[in-house]
């Protein structure tokens, strides 16, 4: 089993730091097995092409622009409801995230399994660190990504615990 989390977004662009700060928290809190990466996108694009190729399950956590939700809502898709939604233009990073998925899928490296962990802003303006709602939503965003690695059958253990063995 070979699974990528992959945190991305903009840090000094206020909101759109949640994916990356997920994936932060995820390798804070959690010991991590050996097949599951947790990588820091950060806005790159074909950059990443290689660390996402031929994965048995991608998660990617995200900001995701919708008028139809709220601030701080998380939003999950999955396999192909992915590239369905970044060919809305949803995310100031996307188009780099969309030729790296159609590559994958070019080459025939496309995951096994995608999920999509998304966090609506409400401020993409410059600034560093998150809109109180949106970094009240970390936690919700942290589960979603805990629950489709439970979906892959990967159960994590809290640092915590980790360390008192």
């Amino acid at each position: 089993m070979s699974i990528l989390v992959l945190g991305v977004g903009n840090i000094l662009l206020t909101d759109e730091a949640i994916g990356v700060r997920v994936v932060e928290a995820l390798a804070q809190r959690f010991h991590l097995p050996e097949d599951v990466d947790v990588l820091d996108g950060g806005t790159a694009g074909m950059e990443l092409l290689d660390a996402m190729a031929n994965r048995d399950h991608l998660i990617i956590a995200d900001a995701i622009v919708s008028r139809k939700s709220d601030p701080g809502r998380v939003i999950i898709l999955r396999d192909d409801e992915v590239p369905t939604l970044f060919s809305n233009k949803i995310s100031p990073h996307q188009l780099g995230l969309a030729d790296v998925l159609s590559a994958l899928r070019f080459t025939g490296e496309f995951p096994a399994k995608l999920t999509l962990i998304g966090v609506t802003p409400a401020s993409l303006e410059p600034h560093i660190g998150m809109t109180p709602v949106v970094e009240s939503s970390l936690d919700s965003a942290l589960a979603a990504v805990m629950d489709a690695l439970a979906e892959s059958g990967v159960v994590l253990t809290p640092r915590e615990a980790a360390h008192a063995q």
